[in-house]
C-alpha cells in the first residue's frame, strides 16, 4: 500500500514515545531524562507519527524499545494494531529484550503470526547485552527464519546521559564489532547498524563493507557531525548500504535534511540514501509495498 513514487524519503529510524492510552516513562528511568529533552509536543502516538510523516511525503519505520529494566508506555501490540490503519506510510518494527529468553522468543513468533511485523529493533546498551551473546541467538533464528531485518543501536547513546552513573547504561554493549559474528552466523538476517557509531565508526564501516547483509543508518546525529570517513564511504563503497534515518524525535526530518544538504554527497547517491536503499532493504521495490 506504500506508493514509492509519491515519497520523497523513507526514514528507517523513528520512535513511538507516547501511547494513545496515556502513561509515561518512570521518573528514574534513563529514557525519562531523554524524553524531557525532546519535549512533550514531539512525543507522538502511532497515528500522530503517521500523520507527521504523511504531511512530509515520507514513509517511516517505527518502534519502541523493550527492556526488562524499565517499562515503556507503549507496547509492541499497540504499535502493530494501530499501524494496520497507517499502512500507506508506517512500517512497524517489534522490540523484544533478548534477556527475556524463551518468553521473548515465543512472543516474537506470536507477534509475527498475528500482525504485519516488518522488522525488529534492539538496543544493546539499554537492554544490557552483547549482540553476539549466544543468549540472543534463538531470537535471531526467528527473525532470520522470516527474512526480517533487525536494527541494532550502535555507538554512544543519549539514554542515561548526564544521570548518575549514566543511568547504569554501558556503552560497551553497543560497539558494532559485536555484530560481526552475528552477521556471519545469520546471513539471511539483514542487519542495520543504527547511527554513526561514535567512537567506533571504523569498525562499523569495516563490517558493512565485509558483510553483504549489513547496512548503516544515519540517524541520531546531525549530518554536519558525521565523521569524514562515513561520508567518504557513503559516497563510494557503501553508496547502496547507507540509509536515511532521524531517530525522531531526537531529530526532525527537516533538521536532518537541511544539514544533509550541506554535505558533499554525489547527486546520484543522494536519492539512494534518502529512499532507494531503504526501499530495497525493506522489500518495498520488489512487491513488498503492502
Amino acid at each position: 500500500m506504500i506508493d514509492l513514487d509519491a515519497l520523497v524519503a523513507i526514514d528507517v529510524h523513528t520512535h513511538v514515545q507516547a501511547s494513545v492510552h496515556g502513561g509515561s516513562f518512570p521518573e528514574d528511568s534513563p529514557e525519562a531524562a531523554v524524553a524531557k529533552v525532546f519535549g512533550s509536543d514531539l512525543l507522538l502516538t502511532v497515528p500522530q507519527l503517521a500523520a507527521h510523516y504523511r504531511e512530509r511525503k515520507m514513509a517511516c519505520v517505527a518502534f519502541m524499545v523493550d527492556t526488562v529494566r524499565w517499562p515503556h508506555p507503549v507496547s509492541n501490540e499497540e504499535i502493530l494494531e494501530l499501524a494496520a490503519a497507517e499502512q500507506d506510510i508506517l512500517l512497524p518494527f517489534v522490540s523484544i529484550d533478548p534477556t527475556r529468553g524463551a518468553e521473548g522468543v515465543a512472543a516474537a513468533r506470536r507477534l509475527i503470526a498475528e500482525h504485519d511485523v516488518r522488522g525488529f529493533k534492539f538496543h544493546p546498551s539499554l537492554q544490557a547485552f552483547f549482540p553476539d551473546d549466544r543468549m540472543a541467538y534463538p531470537l535471531y533464528e526467528v527473525i532470520a527464519e522470516h527474512r526480517l531485518p533487525a536494527v541494532f543501536h550502535t555507538g554512544q547513546t543519549a539514554v542515561g546521559s548526564g544521570q548518575r552513573g549514566g543511568g547504569g547504561i554501558l556503552l560497551k554493549h553497543s560497539n558494532p564489532i559485536h555484530l560481526d559474528e552475528v552477521a556471519a552466523d545469520f546471513p539471511e538476517m539483514t542487519i542495520v547498524m543504527a547511527h554513526p557509531s561514535v567512537p567506533w565508526q571504523d569498525e562499523a564501516l569495516s563490517i558493512a563493507v565485509h558483510k553483504p547483509n549489513v547496512y548503516i543508518d544515519l540517524s541520531g546525529w546531525s549530518p554536519k557531525y558525521f565523521p569524514p570517513q562515513l561520508v567518504r564511504y557513503a559516497n563510494t563503497l557503501l553508496k547502496e548500504k547507507v540509509l536515511f534515518g532521524t531517530d525522531f524525535p531526537a531529530l526532525t526530518p527537516e533538521r536532518w535534511l537541511a544539514d544533509f544538504d550541506t554535505l558533499d554527497v554525489k547527486p546520484e547517491v543522494r536519492p539512494l540514501i534518502l529512499k532507494g536503499n531503504a526501499a530495497r532493504m525493506l522489500g518495498l521495490d520488489a512487491g513488498g509495498a503492502r
